[in-house]
């Protein structure tokens, strides 16, 4: 796709050869004859990527790549250097420079190739962005997050650590949102305008997993056409998530443990040193320390992960949450799909918080969204379409599964409020004289 390239050099003969070049591969060239132009340009039009000389007379380029970026915080930058002078191009990256050409040049094709990498990144950087953007409106405000007495704690702890630099490690059952957390410690701390990474370890192979967590050179295997950044560069400045950490190779153990210690990793057959200014938030449904135990987890690493642990609850233990998350989802839902917001009967209230939830709220949101598709009016407990659960006392002879799910909901709850029927009913929605009927009806 063409992109609007500022090309920035005192030498008119290397601009011109510069701007030529871009110009053959269909990108829109705006030529400057010194940085102070250069930030002229950059205050009149929009541009992808500035191609600078770093020697000029009046603004260095190392201090039009500093004012620059100030002025396009957005643009992505290529420094020329002269080959004896590769300290500066180093400097230049440190300042936010995405890679730099020696001249003279060998080939125009080094200029094609690196323009060629830098926006294809930034392309890869921007879909993250919108993928992290198009995350976060799918789930629910923080405060839903928090939702019921058993995620107190878990607030607390996120709202405590959010703001500083430690490692994270979220567990939990599959389908408790441990994700969502992640993201809600980046969106509270101080690196909230940088990317949010999420990397799944479970998803790839140990071959695939190494080259997408670090990235890999030129040549490194069959199919590596070119260099590619991996997610922890990716992530740089911001927070990278890595799901499913349990599930990690030895070797990926390794090379993790590394990162976690220096901030430094080399990429898939390259020989560079890399080094980020990354937050990790890892996360897993297993328990490290029996991994640990068993010798398929480092416990070295372990430690390095478990810096800060926070674990969530499951949902069945968050009896008070159910039905406003159940509430939430509905009105979710029914505005993506057109539809009058559905209310909850009394009935479809109690089996809701009366069933034990094996998928947590990802269950939850599930159950919730075909019921709204489906709903004609309020959602009853027949639009749930949940699996009949084991109460944990027999239901007696003749009673329904219905009538079952909604005594045990009763029983259940009941039983978490000390018998508070005040409590219970509200939890379960439905009034209290209501209550006391069920209660009579059911023998409770």
């Amino acid at each position: 796709m063409p992109k609007n390239i500022l090309v920035v050099d005192d030498d008119a003969m290397m601009r011109s050869f510069f701007a030529a070049v871009l110009r053959e591969e269909g990108h829109s060239v705006e030529e400057a004859g010194g940085g102070k132009q250069g930030i002229d340009a950059l205050g009149r039009s929009d541009f992808d990527l500035v191609l600078t000389d770093l020697r000029m007379p009046d603004l260095s380029g190392l201090e039009f790549l500093r004012e620059g970026r100030k002025v396009r915080p957005g643009a992505h930058w290529v420094i020329v250097t002269a080959y004896g002078s590769i300290g500066s191009a180093v400097e230049a990256m440190r300042a936010g420079a995405s890679d730099y050409l020696t001249k003279p040049l060998r080939d125009p094709e080094e200029l094609r190739h690196v323009v060629r990498r830098v926006l294809r990144e930034a392309e890869s950087e921007a879909r993250i962005s919108l993928l992290s953007e198009e995350i976060g409106r799918r789930f629910p405000p923080h405060e839903t997050l928090f939702l019921g007495e058993g995620m107190r704690e878990v607030r607390r702890l996120v709202h405590e650590v959010a703001p500083t630099t430690a490692t994270v490690l979220v567990t939990g059952h599959s389908g408790t949102g441990k994700e969502l957390v992640a993201r809600v410690i980046h969106d509270l701390s101080p690196r909230k305008e940088r990317p949010f990474v999420p990397v799944h370890c479970a998803a790839l192979p140990e071959t695939l997993l190494e080259s997408e967590l670090f990235g890999h050179e030129r040549g490194a295997f069959t199919g590596a056409v070119a260099t590619r950044k991996g997610r922890f560069e990716l992530a740089d400045g911001g927070t990278i998530f890595l799901d499913e950490i349990g599930d990690l190779s030895a070797g990926i153990q390794v090379k993790l443990l590394r990162v976690l210690q220096e901030r430094t990793f080399e990429r898939v057959g390259g020989t560079r040193t890399v080094t980020v200014d990354v937050r990790v938030v890892a996360a897993t449904n297993r328990e490290l320390k029996a991994e640990v135990a068993a010798g398929r987890f480092r416990e070295d690493l372990y430690y390095r992960l478990n810096v800060f642990p926070v674990a969530l609850p499951p949902l069945a233990s968050r009896a008070d949450a159910i039905v406003p998350l159940a509430v939430h989802f509905a009105a979710k839902f029914a505005a993506a799909f057109g539809k009058e917001v559905p209310g909850l009967t009394p009935a479809a209230r109690a089996a809701l918080t009366g069933y034990r939830w094996p998928g947590n709220v990802r269950e939850l949101q599930n159950v919730i969204e075909r019921a709204v598709i489906l709903a004609k009016g309020e959602i009853d407990v027949r639009l749930l379409n949940l699996e009949a659960d084991d109460p944990r006392e027999p239901a007696p002879a003749g009673e329904g599964v219905l009538q079952a799910s909604e005594r045990e909901a009763i029983r259940k709850v009941l039983a978490e409020t000390g018998g508070n029927r005040k409590q219970a009913a509200r939890i379960l929605g439905i009034s209290v004289r209501t209550l006391q009927y069920r209660i009579k009806e059911y023998g409770l």
